[in-house]
Order: C-alpha cells, then sequence, then structure tokens
C-alpha cells in the first residue's frame, strides 16, 4: 500500500475535499484573516495556493467558480 503514489484527486474521506481544495480554503481564510475581514484579490489567492500545491490557473478558477456556487461539477466527475 505505501507503494503507491499520493493522487491529489482524490477526496479526504474526512470532507470530500481534495487536497487543492483544501489548499484554497486554507489560504482563502487565512488571508482574509491578515486583510481584517476583507475580500481577498484572486491574484493574492492564487500566488499563496501556489506556495503549497502545484495548480494551474485554469484548475485553480474552476475550483474556484464551483466554491463560489458559479458552476456545478460535471457528472463524471462526481463518479
Amino acid at each position: 500500500m505505501d507503494n503507491l503514489p499520493y493522487s491529489d484527486g482524490i477526496p479526504d474521506v474526512r470532507d470530500g475535499l481534495t487536497r487543492k481544495e483544501r489548499a484554497i480554503l486554507y489560504c482563502l481564510q487565512q488571508t482574509q484573516q491578515e486583510l481584517g475581514g476583507r475580500n481577498v484579490p484572486t491574484i493574492m489567492l492564487y500566488g499563496r495556493v501556489l506556495e503549497l500545491v502545484d495548480i494551474s490557473k485554469d484548475e485553480f478558477q474552476s475550483i474556484l467558480s464551483r466554491f463560489a456556487g458559479l458552476t456545478q461539477m460535471s457528472k463524471d466527475k462526481q463518479s
């Protein structure tokens, strides 16, 4: 079991979030606290997330849009 590579795309059983999704939420919360509860600029959030995980701009935007409720997961990704 230890020889299997870790996959960022597998949701955690605790909360259903992938490593990239968790990194985005963590950085968002930390940055909002630093800014005194103000809105976080997307580019600032992206830069901080990049320090934790390797993620493309498109994937970052897709996850962020899904969190904001602007898009839904495709049916093939839900299975």
